[in-house]
């Protein structure tokens, strides 16, 4: 077999993770569609108020530049579900600008409940992410979503890392827009302490409630927040806030504001694992 000398060797490409996982579930504990492929798995569990809860893994073990999963959840009328991950995910040093990416496909139909709860998303230095997250609700569904985002690995000592991120959430009620989000965060010593980018917070949240008893939970939520971040309601959708100086402060403030929002309900299991 003909080799090619050392200087000439095709340089490998970098293997990357892809995974895709999306479910259909009807009323009840029915399961009516489930796929997975990749590095994308999802597991399903018992839970005691009777909601069905599923659990998305990465097998990759993390994201990494390159990387592309995608996740899909479908609710026909009246169905209820929970979704968590089965730990925090981690993003790690992207060896070039090609940044990991994930998106997010949610389809809620009427009467259907969705509690999106995933754990905390932690950049590492050097860390590229871009998430997209698209609901389509139809009148009478109920959606409480939550994404958390830690900057760095204070115990490694990364307290000011580089690191790049884009969030992009769209919410449509029928045909009509009545949620858009964007977040860029480009993250590196020379942005230090710039106000947006949150001064000494590192790490943030974005809590969304979508329900017609929206407006009347309000109050709880503003009781629990204090000086770690505001919300609002309005029109059906509740929109909270949270930026704290670390990860553990940033926990704790948004599993108290999960309960203030499920009327005092324990927060998932993994949660507390």
């Amino acid at each position: 077999m003909d080799m090619l000398p050392a200087s000439r060797a095709a340089t490998p490409s970098p293997q990357r993770a892809v995974g895709e996982g999306w479910f259909r579930a009807g009323p009840g504990v029915a399961l009516e569609r489930l796929h997975q492929s990749g590095s994308a798995k999802i597991r399903f569990c018992r839970t005691e108020d009777n909601t069905r809860e599923a659990v998305l893994l990465n097998t990759a073990g993390g994201l990494a530049g390159g990387d592309r999963f995608a996740w899909g959840v479908d609710l026909v009328e009246g169905a209820r579900c929970r979704v968590v991950t089965q730990a925090c995910e981690k993003v790690y040093r992207a060896a070039s600008d090609d940044p990991a990416s994930v998106a997010v496909r949610i389809d809620l139909a009427a009467g259907a409940s969705l509690e999106w709860l995933p754990q905390e998303t932690i950049l590492f230095e050097g860390a590229r992410l871009e998430r997209r997250f698209d609901v389509r609700l139809a009148p009478g569904a109920r959606l409480l979503a939550t994404e958390a985002v830690v900057l760095g690995r204070h115990a490694m000592g990364e307290t000011a890392i580089r690191a790049r991120l884009r969030d992009r959430w769209r919410v449509q009620w029928g045909e009509r827009l009545i949620f858009a989000d964007e977040l860029r965060l480009d993250a590196g010593p020379s942005t230090a302490g710039r106000p947006a980018l949150l001064r000494d917070a590192a790490a943030f949240a974005l809590v969304l409630l979508i329900a017609e008893d929206a407006e009347a939970v309000l109050d709880a939520v503003l009781q629990v927040l204090g000086d770690n971040g505001g919300a609002s309601a309005w029109d059906g959708k509740l929109i909270c806030r949270i930026a704290t100086a670390d990860a553990r402060d940033l926990r704790q403030t948004l599993m108290a504001v999960m309960a203030a929002l499920r009327g005092g309900a324990l927060p998932p299991r993994l949660w507390t694992v």
